[in-house]
């Protein structure tokens, strides 16, 4: 039987940052003009080859308004990777991620959290102007032991394969479980990413 690594990531941030937008664009490449609020929590699946090991990310997307900030210890428990989402272009959502961070830092296993990696995104960069945002999200990373930083674009595809390659391989030196494949199991949503430019992972 072929060995498979599962590994659950947490996608986390304010309402309206793109964090649906660059799931739907990393696994079925799609992007949608028209919003939709997440209700709750849901989750897509990607499998990846990589080395010689076959990885499935179950990445899980959330709710961002506050009412749903609290999903309960269950919902992070067993993260191999949180990823962080902010709109470049908005100043709050910057500043909600210590929140966010914490509220993820508070659920998670006691004893596990500490060992948990992040991810940073700053998405919605093809409608941004400025530049001063990339010196103050890398000293932000840099506080909080180096978390890697990328920009994004769901809308136009841009870094994304990159970023999610970044978070496989962060949440498989993290793992916490290994599956075996079964073909009537999780479901093959799609193939392996190609995989295109690097992160210093």
């Amino acid at each position: 039987m072929k060995r498979r690594n599962l590994l659950k990531v947490i996608v986390l941030g304010d309402s309206g940052v793109g964090k649906t937008s660059l799931m739907n664009q990393y696994v079925y490449n799609k992007f949608s003009q028209q919003y939709k609020a997440t209700i709750g929590a849901d989750f897509v699946t990607k499998e990846l080859q990589m080395d010689d090991k076959l990885v499935t990310l179950q990445i899980w997307d959330t709710a961002g308004q506050e009412r749903f900030q609290s999903l309960g210890s269950a919902f992070y428990r067993g993260a191999d990777c949180c990823v962080l989402v902010y709109d470049v272009n908005v100043q709050k959502t910057f500043e909600s991620l210590q929140n966010w961070r914490e509220e993820f830092l508070k659920q998670a296993d006691p004893g596990e959290h500490e060992a948990c990696p992040f991810v940073l995104l700053g998405n919605k960069i093809d409608t941004d102007g400025g530049s001063s945002r990339v010196k103050k999200a890398l000293e932000w990373c840099a506080y909080r032991g180096n978390i890697p930083y990328f920009e994004t674009s769901a809308k136009e595809d841009y870094n994304i394969d990159e970023a999610f390659l970044c978070v496989a391989k962060i949440a498989l030196k993290n793992e916490h479980k290994d599956i075996y494949y079964q073909p009537q199991g999780i479901s093959e949503t799609v193939s392996e990413v190609e995989q295109r430019g690097g992160c210093a992972c």
